[in-house]
């Protein structure tokens, strides 16, 4: 019974794993320059202002740091 069930398990492995690779590549969107609809814009107004943000509080934190009295 093992066997059988070792025998189909590969079958149906080697099925899917066919089927995976008969799939052909996506268009992939539009191209650069954008065409008809403009350009292909990246939003990147909330991930800069956050990087711009936590640097701001590091070099805060570091300034603070370095003023103050030692022990």
């Amino acid at each position: 019974m093992k066997r059988i069930l070792l025998i189909c398990a590969l079958l149906l492995g080697g099925a899917v794993a066919q089927h995976a690779l008969a799939q052909v590549p996506g268009g992939g969107g539009p191209g650069p320059g954008g065409g008809a609809g403009g350009g292909t814009g990246v939003p990147i107004d909330g991930g800069a202002s956050l990087l711009l943000a936590s640097g701001a509080a590091y070099a805060l934190k570091r300034l603070r740091g370095r003023n103050a009295p030692r022990s």
